[in-house]
């Protein structure tokens, strides 16, 4: 489970790193031989490569390329295993990377690298990088070695873990089987594979079967920790761990399923520190005040848009729950007829009737969320954190969802880590999965994790992802 980057407290699989740094080297080869083969000279071509001005120019190029790789999806290595469709997708990235080059080029015409060298590298970069992924793939080079893991127990963290690890080949582990509390479903199938043996005979099974790491998923510790064997394990080298450790760190998420609040209290993280949180609010401050300046054309048009269509006020004003459970006026481009919630509140769903025609447009690029960077430099939000919701449903899930109420502890966000890693929230079990990825944000709460955040919205925003 090796990894070189961590972001909050969820590790950048290896594996993806190495595809990035490939990528780049590719880049910097292809641009390299379209150079080659525009001037056939060796003189003019070291003359060229040498230059510190053309270095500069390939990084240009190499980071919008990876970028624009990223934002189409071209890290997701499912998509690696259909050569079909990954041709597609990665004419889909390297066009997307040359409309943004060009703009660049339009705005700072110096960096350019020529029309010669751009027209031939056009051509072939995408060429090769496919022909590169598709040899990765048939090699099986990126997912060589994979980890094996051995999961101790049966319960529904092991198996949601099971399932995740399977669907993230990127991740390269290998689930070898599971153990049976009492050692009596052995050979019954759970995911894939099923149950190999029992807790009991842990120590035995993990040597046979050669695995790196034991993740401990017991639906009833008392009586059922093979102690000795997990410690002799342990001191061999062998990894051993809890489901719910593992589950949060491959998936950003901590899962609620059997979750003990001894676990909250002894685990690591939920730190706060005076300079984070000075450093979060000067961050904070700066941002909404460029962006009320620079979206202020955008907000206008809004604006004069809602005015047109229906009747109402242009700005959707709502209560909402925030930081220690204090309530606050949330601001909103209002993109529902007027006086349209009724009596009780109710979550927006697909197709909302209640909507109007300018607010589906609107919701779907999120302009309606401008305003909310006022509810910012007042200082009742931030620009990352959980979003803030209305005290009717707060009351409500306070009821129904163990520790909700955490996510009160930080200023609610703009955006956050539930909005960029999981869809809109319109029903209890929604709300429990997005105060998973809350309270993941609560407990790594960093600048460094903001800065991904605010990253990966970009990507929602590009693909109108989660809105209702």
């Amino acid at each position: 489970m090796q990894a070189w980057l961590k972001i909050g407290g969820q590790k950048v699989p290896g594996k993806i790193l190495l595809l990035i740094a490939s990528d780049a080297l590719l880049l910097a080869i292809g641009l390299a031989t379209s150079v080659a083969l525009r001037f056939q000279s060796v003189p003019v071509i070291k003359q060229y490569l040498s230059a510190p001005q053309n270095l500069f120019r390939f990084a240009v190029v190499i980071v919008i390329c990876i970028l624009a790789l990223y934002y189409n999806d071209l890290y997701n290595f499912e998509l690696m295993s259909r050569p079909h469709e990954l041709f597609a997708m990665m004419l889909q990235g390297y066009g997307t990377a040359c409309v943004a080059l060009a703009l660049t080029y339009f705005v700072v015409p110096d960096i350019g690298l020529g029309r010669g060298i751009a027209v031939i590298a056009v051509l072939l970069i995408p060429l090769l990088a496919t022909v590169w992924r598709i040899v990765m793939v048939r090699t099986g080079f990126l997912l060589a070695g994979a980890e094996r893991v051995l999961i101790v127990g049966t319960a529904q963290t092991g198996i949601q873990l099971t399932r995740k690890i399977i669907s993230q080949p990127e991740l390269n582990l290998r689930v070898v089987g599971f153990l049976d509390e009492q050692g009596e479903n052995i050979g019954r199938p759970l995911v894939n594979p099923g149950v190999v043996g029992a807790v009991s005979d842990v120590k035995e099974i993990a040597e046979s079967l050669k695995v790196q790491r034991v993740v401990l998923s017991l639906t009833e510790r008392r009586g059922n920790m093979p102690v000795r064997a997990l410690m002799h394990l342990r001191f061999a080298g062998i990894e051993v761990e809890d489901a719910h450790t593992v589950y949060e760190r491959l998936t950003g998420r901590i899962v609620l399923e059997y979750l003990s609040p001894s676990w909250l209290i002894l685990a690591g993280g939920f730190r706060r520190s005076s300079l984070l949180a000075v450093s979060k609010r000067v961050l904070d401050i700066i941002c909404a005040f460029v962006g009320l300046i620079l979206l202020s054309p955008f907000m206008l048009i809004t604006a004069i848009a809602v005015r047109l269509e229906s009747r109402g006020p242009i700005l959707f004003r709502q209560e909402r729950v925030g930081l220690n459970e204090k309530s606050f006026e949330l601001l909103k481009f209002r993109s529902m007829h007027h006086n349209s919630e009724g009596e009780t509140p109710r979550w927006a769903v697909e197709n909302d009737e209640r909507i109007t025609r300018v607010g589906k447009i609107i919701r779907k690029i999120r302009f309606d969320e401008l305003p909310q960077l006022i509810n910012v430099l007042r200082g009742e939000m931030s620009l990352v954190g959980p979003r803030p919701e209305r005290p009717y449903f707060v009351d409500l899930l306070n009821q129904k969802i163990p520790f909700y109420g955490l996510r009160h502890t930080v200023r609610p966000g703009v955006t956050g880590w539930a909005q960029v890693r999981y869809q809109y929230g319109g029903s209890i079990e929604e709300a429990k999965t997005k105060l998973e990825y809350d309270l993941f944000y609560v407990k790594h709460l960093s600048i460094m994790l903001d800065f991904a955040i605010l990253f990966e919205t970009a990507k929602v925003l590009l693909w109108q992802r989660g809105a209702k």
